[in-house]
């Protein structure tokens, strides 16, 4: 079987995006498990390889089904928007902004001709992004929009615990609205779905509720519980879906790592990253369920405050292509460190 190709999107030029990747790319290993492909500009990946003290040469890729990767070469689909002098490190860009949205406009074309099998993302800069006249929260929306799908949901994992979420990037308020059991029932589907497909047979699903204790029969907030989402898990259950809750979300988080559940359903944004992110950020993953493609991304942001200083870890980013190595559909026969590559 071959392996498969990812298409590595470089986020904002400004931050440690191209570091990281850089970084990443010199373990050779990937190139055994993978064809890595970087979707940006050559100049400012040159940047960062220097910077970074990479031993590759950085290869421009004009034709993605023709060409053979190396490991010799960092190779790199250039679209030539940017130059290192236009974008210093750490500030707000809108021509950074603007070309990391290009960067994923390209990926998403790529992954829906067939060309790559799946998207792993550097992170972007929410302020860049909107500056540069493109008013998405984030990675999740702009990819649904582009590839129009309808119906997808933020999934992150980190060791011994993965976490889908029903709202993100709204203010809690518009959260708790916008929790509805059609939505509800939706990223239970999905959470079932993704993990039937990595090979869980019966995935077991816990869901957060929304109050403290998930309410407590009434008594914390205004029924939340029983009327957005406990019809949402009745039906799941009802199609054979493992699924247990609303349960109170300050125990099942720990449920979960013990081994209880195979993923938690969050309802809003902090719920679910603040266990993930105390797990560890060097190890977490983000993961776009629903796409027509594999997506995945580090679970952390543009460091303005490290960038062009060599020293961000790259150690998410290595997370972020294992696991799209792992789930993309030409999946190879993959070499282990410590259960990770490189």
């Amino acid at each position: 079987m071959s392996r498969p190709t990812i298409g590595i999107t470089m986020g904002d030029a400004a931050g440690v995006g191209p570091e990281i990747i850089a970084k990443a790319l010199g373990h050779r290993a990937y190139y055994a498990a993978c064809r890595p492909l970087v979707i940006g500009d050559a100049s400012i990946l040159q940047r960062a390889m220097t910077i970074v003290g990479s031993t590759q040469t950085l290869r421009a890729v004009t034709d993605a089904d023709r060409w053979e990767p190396d490991a010799a070469f960092l190779d790199v689909v250039d679209l030539g928007l940017l130059a290192p002098e236009s974008v210093p490190f750490g500030a707000i860009s809108p021509q950074a902004g603007d070309a990391a949205f290009r960067y994923l406009e390209r990926a998403n074309r790529l992954a829906l001709d067939g060309a790559i099998d799946a998207v792993c993302t550097a992170p972007l800069n929410k302020e860049a992004l909107h500056a540069g006249g493109h008013r998405f929260p984030g990675h999740t929306e702009i990819l649904a929009e582009l590839s129009h799908t309808a119906e997808f949901a933020m999934m992150l994992t980190a060791p011994n615990l993965r976490v889908i979420h029903v709202t993100t990037h709204i203010g809690l308020l518009d959260a708790i609205a916008r929790i509805t059991p059609e939505r509800v029932h939706t990223v239970i589907r999905l959470a079932h779905e993704t993990l039937v497909r990595a090979g869980i047979p019966s995935p077991r699903i816990g869901v957060c509720g929304i109050n403290p204790h998930a309410g407590e029969h009434g008594l914390f907030g205004r029924g939340e519980e029983e009327k957005q989402i406990e019809p949402a898990v009745a039906r799941a259950r009802a199609e054979g879906i493992a699924v247990d809750g609303p349960l109170p979300a300050d125990t099942l988080f720990f449920r979960a790592v013990r081994g209880d559940f195979d993923i938690v359903v969050a309802m809003y944004h902090d719920q679910g990253h603040g266990p993930i992110k105390v797990m560890g950020l060097e190890a977490g993953v983000n993961i776009t369920v629903g796409l027509p493609y594999i997506r995945t991304s580090v679970d952390h942001g543009t460091a303005f405050d490290i960038a062009g200083t060599g020293r961000a870890d790259d150690g998410s980013m290595r997370a972020a292509l294992d696991a799209a190595i792992a789930l993309a559909p030409k999946r190879a026969v993959v070499l282990e460190r410590d259960g990770k590559i490189g």
